[in-house]
């Protein structure tokens, strides 16, 4: 049975998700995206809303995910922070793909534990590059730690 691996877009401008979508199928990254509007939705399909809803099963968990900071309902840094809480997400890849150009945004994201901060560009060619960049570094060339848990 061949692994699915997905990638979980947290992401609650529409515009900005579309254009990610983009990117990733121009660049042939044919995984899986499951997009979350907010911090809320992000958290819902990682967590569950019980310990009972948690899949066992850690290979249902995102190979990568991709978190703006800037949400709704629960910013992106609290999201960050939930991840790292829990022994099942602790090691999950999270990379922060923001406009935010604040220092202390960069700070907080990796102090939190972020593997990795993007600003997004405002130009549609270098924001297709760099989701393209993202993708093919993080599924293909990066070694993902082995499931733990």
């Amino acid at each position: 049975m061949s692994q699915t691996y997905r990638i979980l877009l947290v992401e609650d401008n529409p515009d900005d998700a579309e254009l990610t979508m983009r990117a990733l199928k121009k660049s042939n990254v044919l995984n899986e995206v499951i997009i979350a509007r907010d911090g809320e939705e992000a958290i819902q399909y990682l967590f569950g809303e019980t310990k009972q809803d948690q899949p066992e099963d850690l290979s249902t968990l995102p190979q990568l995910v991709l978190l703006d900071l800037k949400l709704p309902k629960i910013n992106g840094l609290e999201v960050l922070k939930k991840i790292r809480s829990e022994k099942r997400t602790q090691l999950l890849p999270v990379v922060i793909l923001t406009s935010s150009n604040e220092d202390e945004d960069i700070i907080s994201s990796y102090l939190s534990g972020a593997n990795s901060f993007v600003r997004k560009p405002v130009d549609f060619q270098r924001f297709s590059q760099a989701v393209q960049n993202l993708g093919l570094y993080w599924l293909l060339i990066n070694e993902p730690p082995p499931h733990h848990g």
